[in-house]
């Protein structure tokens, strides 16, 4: 279920929209001044994944390391992530 964030070309307001289903079209307008007139943004993202200078410690995240049967294996445990 991708998010798709937009920009308002009246009132420049930033907002966002969900995708259920890309089978189902939804009518998409501006939650702040009603109109469709708008343009798709990049989402800004950011996360951490492994040790890169001890930075993934100050983030919270750990790794196990394990043997499995293709050889090595390793499990990343995020905070706020299930």
């Amino acid at each position: 279920m991708p998010i798709y964030e937009f920009k308002c070309l009246d009132c420049e307001d930033l907002f966002e929209v969900l995708t259920l289903k890309s089978s189902e079209e939804e009518e998409v307008k501006c939650p702040h001044c009603g109109a469709q007139h708008f343009e798709r943004v990049m989402s800004a993202t950011s996360y951490a994944m492994g040790p890169s200078g001890g930075s993934s410690q100050k983030a919270g995240i750990s790794k196990q390391e394990r043997t499995c049967s293709a050889g090595s294996c390793s499990t990343y445990t995020i905070p706020g992530v299930n």
